[in-house]
């Protein structure tokens, strides 16, 4: 009962953290027309900043040793790599698009938890993670038409190391790595590495714009502390269709915000993720049942 519990947390987890991504997505939209790596860097300080807060109120020693050290940096390598590739590709690609090849991400979580970890895929859990990317295949509609090459190729990097980076946590959750921490760690290498990219390219901002990019880096800090903690409850296997539901919110917030009506197709996708998260849901039940 416990292992359930711990699945059943993870899913809590990785769903509150597609919402916050959903909401972070809103107020990057509503910071207007500035440099995507501007704000990346205001982003990550704010989590950096959060995180940093968390851990001196705790003020437990971490016990690093390089083992970690060296799983923290490739977390944080593939992390800064995704976020910048997938910043890149919202910026050169149709929305759609870029969208569509962010959701390869969950394949990579699976694939690097199964070469990592040597978490087994049970057939199931393959067939309703292919599913829930069909769900959302229907939803975002990629025309393929529009895709310059070099966007995509960065666009697609961006989604694979998005789950490479994922998995890095799970790993980090196993060794003993605090969440905070692993945020922390993380948020401040992306600041350092894109600080000189900032100043090279600086624009000036208003008060609005640097409120609303406050408000993106702590709907960011909260949802990185969700999916933080979500992966280290629960395997890749068992979150990743749980992923999609930042969809959901993302048509929702853009429905009441921006006036964004989903078409036909959309409504089926929305149908086909509900369905197979309620499926892999009592599928997980009665597996930890069955043990």
């Amino acid at each position: 009962m416990s292992q359930l519990n711990q699945k059943t947390k993870g899913i809590l987890c990785i769903i509150t953290a597609a919402f916050f991504f959903s909401v972070m997505n809103v107020f990057i939209r509503m910071a207007g027309d500035l440099p995507s790596v501007q704000k990346s860097f205001f982003r990550n300080l704010v989590a950096m900043l959060f995180a940093a807060l968390v851990l001196l109120r705790n003020r437990q020693p971490e016990g690093l040793d390089r083992n970690k050290i060296l799983w923290l940096v490739l977390r944080s390598v593939f992390g800064t790599a995704s976020l910048l590739c997938n910043y890149y590709a919202v910026d050169h690609l149709v929305m759609a698009d870029a969208a569509m090849l962010n959701k390869i991400g969950p394949f990579f979580a699976i694939l690097c938890s199964f070469l990592l970890l040597g978490e087994r895929i049970a057939p199931f859990q393959g067939a309703a993670v292919a599913a829930a990317f069909g769900g959302s295949l229907l939803i975002v509609k990629p025309t393929g038409l529009s895709m310059e090459l070099i966007p995509a190729v960065i666009g697609f990097l961006g989604g694979a190391f998005s789950g490479v980076s994922y998995t890095m946590v799970r790993v980090l959750g196993k060794k003993g790595v605090r969440g905070p921490f692993i945020i922390f760690f993380f948020s401040t290498f992306s600041c350092t590495v894109t600080l000189p990219a900032l100043l090279l390219d600086y624009h000036p901002m208003t008060a609005a714009q640097l409120g609303i990019l406050m408000l993106a880096g702590l709907s960011a800090a909260a949802a990185q502390f969700a999916v933080t903690s979500a992966y280290r409850f629960a395997p890749a296997k068992e979150l990743s269709v749980y992923d999609y539901s930042q969809v959901l919110f993302s048509a929702v917030l853009g429905f009441f915000l921006f006036h964004q009506v989903p078409d036909a197709l959309s409504w089926l996708g929305y149908l086909v993720i509900f369905a197979t998260a309620l499926a892999m849901f009592f599928y997980n039940t009665r597996s930890a049942q069955a043990q």
